[in-house]
């Protein structure tokens, strides 16, 4: 098969490695950036452009789509999907899961656990938001953030204030959450690939901190779920619709609470923690779905 891997940078680790394991698995790799890809939309006819070149010999896609090329990155697989090819996570899915509010407001309505959690465009209320989520300490997270960029811990009720008024005037939408003390700057993240868990590791933050992201000096190790954890990584791929993701979870006294759920997580942590072969399974995934033809979305919302 030809399988086009859609990356803004061929040298990232993720990247390189999907067109490793798809080369050792008997399939054609090609690297595709994302924002170079354009569309022709005719009845009956929809087509893929790149570099001029009509990309109709495509089997199957692994969309690797930045949460600051959404709306485009999505575009593009939707019109893959439009032409029948097959794409490991479905463009509707992506979507859905990088929007943290529908994300989170999907899930909390299937009873998964997660940080008690405020939306609000209104500055008159902080006091009550910062009630509602149990007050200080609490966490600010802006709603387009990623990698732990954005994200801000206020110690004390005066510092939230600030931090919250600030982010209303830049006219920023926001998440005012709950900030789970008994986690101790660690959480989990489940790797899911075709309903399956294929790895899971630990991320403790570098002293000091309390985002515990790699790209923050975060520290990855393997770690064994317990069927607690395992379940609600499962139930959360399955309620976004997606078939291929990391869902990271901090431990708590009332189970395991959701984070977020990331639709392209990199394989670089918990290939290196794990030892496994996540790349492969992904690969070989879309080798027993490819032939498929086209994708449906069954969630709804």
């Amino acid at each position: 098969m030809k399988i086009a891997i859609l990356s803004r940078n061929k040298n990232l680790y993720s990247t390189k490695r999907l067109a490793e394991a798809a080369i050792e698995h008997g399939h054609e790799p090609v690297i595709l950036d994302h924002l170079k890809c354009y569309v022709g939309i005719a009845q009956n006819k929809p087509t893929i452009h790149y570099n001029g070149m009509d990309l109709n010999d495509i089997d199957a896609i692994i969309p690797r789509i930045g949460a600051s090329v959404t709306f485009y990155g999505t575009a593009i697989v939707r019109q893959f999907e439009m032409m029948n090819i097959f794409s490991a996570n479905e463009s509707q899915a992506i979507a859905r899961s990088r929007d943290k509010l529908r994300c989170m407001q999907l899930l909390s309505r299937e009873g998964l656990g997660m940080p008690i959690t405020a939306f609000a465009n209104n500055p008159k209320n902080i006091d009550d938001y910062i009630k509602m989520v149990g007050g200080a300490p609490l966490v600010i997270k802006l709603l387009e953030g990623t990698q732990g960029i954005g994200v801000v811990l206020a110690e004390t009720k005066k510092a939230a204030e600030s931090v919250i008024e600030a982010f209303y005037g830049l006219e920023t939408n926001i998440l005012i959450q709950e900030f789970v003390k008994e986690a101790k700057g660690e959480d989990i993240r489940a790797f899911v690939v075709n309903g399956r868990v294929v790895g899971a590791m630990k991320r403790t933050a570098k002293e000091g901190e309390f985002r515990s992201n790699l790209h923050r000096g975060g520290k990855a190790e393997i770690v064994t779920l317990t069927k607690q954890q395992k379940q609600c990584a499962l139930k959360c791929a399955k309620i976004l619709g997606l078939s291929v993701c990391g869902v990271d979870m901090l431990d708590s006294s009332r189970g395991p609470l959701v984070l977020e759920v990331n639709s392209s997580p990199g394989l670089e942590g918990i290939e290196k923690a794990t030892g496994n072969d996540i790349a492969g399974s992904i690969i070989e995934f879309v080798e027993d779905n490819a032939k498929i033809m086209g994708n449906s979305d069954h969630i709804g919302v």
